[in-house]
């Protein structure tokens, strides 16, 4: 089922949009470059990027071009994973050190992981708990709205049960909760969980529904 709950790209700055596609562009480009000349080209256009993002942020220009030159081969969306796991109705969320919102366990898919192993242990490292992934609530365009991020992502929310575990905190996270729909905290960690998704969370645990895609 298409989500036409938010109007996302209508909160894309058209400098990131421009960005996101220069490098991504040039990415490609020195992937397949047949010589100097192509390389040197595609290089300038990474530069150009980075000075797009730099002007209208705070990031620096050149680490945005060291960034850049780190990533390697056809240039693709990156890979966000959550879990949205319910106990006696109430949704699992853990707080992020480094911003101190609230969100979802997850975090970036690794290569060569499975998307439902990933999401299984990425609760298990940020909130304690063992737990399986049943289906997958939705698929979502990650970051379209603030905090904007330099690379296009897409996030994917499984629903999971827990196996076993209990409560316990990372290096990341500084607090494991479980909250009902009427009190989850109002401070959310950014694009790692927004509202959207935990209203399809409580309605995915509730029904068994089709699957949210952007």
């Amino acid at each position: 089922m298409k989500n036409n709950g938010e109007q996302q790209d209508l909160l894309l700055p058209k400098w990131l949009e421009w960005a996101r596609e220069i490098q991504a562009i040039s990415q490609t480009g020195l992937h397949f470059a047949e010589n100097h000349y192509q390389r040197e080209r595609f290089s300038r256009l990474i530069e150009i990027a980075a000075d797009i993002i730099s002007v209208h942020s705070d990031l620096d220009q050149a680490e945005l071009v060291e960034i850049f030159n780190d990533q390697i081969g056809y240039a693709t969306p990156r890979i966000d994973v959550r879990g949205a796991v319910f106990q006696n109705g109430k949704l699992l969320l853990v707080r992020e050190r480094a911003d101190g919102g609230w969100t979802m366990p997850g975090g970036w898919a690794d290569v060569g992981d499975v998307p439902s192993t990933a999401v299984e242990r990425e609760v298990l490292e940020e909130a304690g708990f063992e737990v399986s992934a049943q289906r997958v609530i939705g698929v979502y365009d990650a970051n379209r709205t603030g905090p904007l991020e330099v690379f296009h992502a897409f996030k994917i929310v499984f629903l999971c049960d827990i196996l076993g575990g209990e409560p316990r905190t990372s290096n990341e996270t500084s607090q494991v909760g479980f909250f009902s729909r009427d009190d989850i905290p109002e401070f959310l960690s950014g694009e790692r969980t927004r509202q959207r998704h935990i209203e399809d969370a409580f309605i995915a645990n509730s029904v068994d529904g089709p699957t949210i895609f952007d």
